[in-house]
């Protein structure tokens, strides 16, 4: 329901908090309902970016009052635009960024709308790190609530096997600290179920010992046997090694010579955490697998893996995900077909083998509950025009499809506005019984619908 300009000066939530409350109209309007995706053009009613706990609980009550709908916002990397509202209201956290750090406990309280590079390099400064995306502009609001693969996975799980607390505030209102002992169904289900139950004000982390790192990118020629021999030595690797293979045509980039640009390779981003010479002999298996286009691996500090981003870029996108048991030698050619099939300008087929410390958490632990695969795969076509839509998304399914090996599955941070049964698909029927009957006692009336949906009935 869209709210009315009666109904805010009626109610006076702008006098109620302490953080800003901004409408149609005013001068950052426009750069607040902004997000990183592009095509986006939603006008919510009302955009309030919380300064504590406090503000968002008085938001909570109003939208929930008003009958309004209610969008989160962290970092504004919803795939789905989830994150912005329509007439409706935006909660932004962007401005709960705090990041405290205990050296003694090893954990770190960070708030929600703090980002992935913010935080990693505020406990860099003290040789310390909790694994989280490849995007560091993302915020850990979305980030830490879906899962968080990164970097860091293989060896020490994923970002929600580091939460140890957090402070939700839930749809009546309240703000609660969950945790193992507190809350413990409401702490279950927050770690992969997304934003369905409430608004997380801040995180408590676990902190690992993450110095320098052996890391960057390697492009490799991309070929079908190329592609296997990757997934197969990075699935052979020491847990300490964690790679990200995208492959797709080559962009234009400065350091790599213009007769590879449009061609299709294999651009790998590695990270190995632990001593640096055996971070070289980690790599070197995959150096060896050809001639290296560019060989950017070097002992560097952990956030070094974040570049630095270009916050005018906003692309537009269709993407799939999707879980695989293997990368086989009908699914490599598969990658290179359908690349080269695509007239979309940037487009890629991005694989992340799994397992180590995530495979060892038991599946029932969280909700996240796709410990035991083996392989993510992300597919993905950037592209300049909103009514090419159609055409990209027909060719991200197409693609996927060719590439399925094993139970069908889903990552919810990366799943886009594909409708119920893909969010389906990101939970095995145990995890979503259980989601569903957390949703029906925290938020029986979906306040919190905004997101790839746990629906309470």
């Amino acid at each position: 329901m869209a709210l009315k300009s009666t109904d805010l000066n009626s109610d006076g939530l702008r006098s109620k908090i302490a953080g800003r409350a901004i409408l149609p109209g005013e001068p950052d309007y426009d750069a607040a309902r902004a997000v990183f995706y592009g095509g986006v053009d939603k006008r919510p009613r009302l955009i309030v970016r919380a300064a504590n706990a406090d503000d968002v609980a008085r938001v909570i009550s109003f939208a929930s009052e008003s009958d309004a709908e209610l969008a989160i916002r962290s970092g504004g990397h919803s795939g789905a635009a989830h994150c912005v509202s329509d007439g409706g209201i935006v909660l932004d956290m962007r401005d709960l960024r705090s990041v405290g750090i205990d050296l003694e406990g090893s954990t770190a309280w960070a708030g929600s709308g703090a980002t992935a590079a913010e935080y990693s390099l505020a406990t860099a400064a003290h040789g310390l790190a909790t694994g989280f995306g490849d995007t560091g502009s993302v915020g850990l609001g979305g980030l830490v609530l879906g899962g968080g693969v990164g970097y860091l996975s293989r060896k020490y799980g994923l970002t929600i096997d580091d939460l140890l607390a957090a402070d939700v505030v839930t749809a009546d209102g309240e703000l609660r600290r969950v945790d193992a002992e507190h809350d413990p169904d409401l702490f279950w289900a927050i770690r992969g179920g997304g934003g369905n139950f409430g608004v997380v004000t801040r995180f408590l982390l676990s902190l690992h010992p993450v110095g320098t790192v052996v890391g960057g990118m390697l492009i490799l020629p991309a070929t079908a046997p190329l592609i296997r021999s990757f997934v197969e030595l990075a699935d052979a690797a020491p847990e300490e090694l964690s790679t990200i293979a995208n492959v797709m045509p080559a962009p234009p980039m400065p350091f790599l010579p213009a007769e590879h640009h449009g061609k299709l390779v294999i651009m790998a981003l590695m990270v190995h955490c632990g001593d640096v010479e055996a971070g070289q002999r980690a790599v070197a298996p995959f150096r060896a697998l050809a001639t290296p286009l560019v060989d950017m691996l070097r002992p560097m500090s952990y956030p070094e893996i974040y570049p630095p981003e270009d916050p005018a870029y906003h692309p537009i996108a269709a993407g799939r995900t999707l879980f695989v048991d293997e990368v086989d030698e009908r699914s490599a050619d598969a990658i290179l077909d359908h690349l080269e099939s695509s007239r979309a300008y940037l487009r890629v087929a991005q694989i992340r083998v799994l397992g180590g410390a995530i495979a060892r958490v038991p599946v029932e632990a969280t909700a996240f509950a796709h410990r035991k695969r083996k392989i993510m795969v992300n597919v993905a076509a950037l592209y300049e025009r909103r009514e090419d839509a159609k055409e990209h998304q027909e060719w991200v399914d197409r693609f996927a499809a060719a590439l399925q090996r094993g139970p069908v599955g889903a990552y919810v941070n990366f799943l886009n506005d594909e409708g119920p049964a893909r969010v389906r698909d990101a939970y095995p029927k145990a995890t979503w019984d259980r989601l569903v009957a957390i949703k029906r006692r925290y938020d029986p009336t979906n306040l919190f619908h905004m997101n790839q949906n746990v629906p309470p009935d």
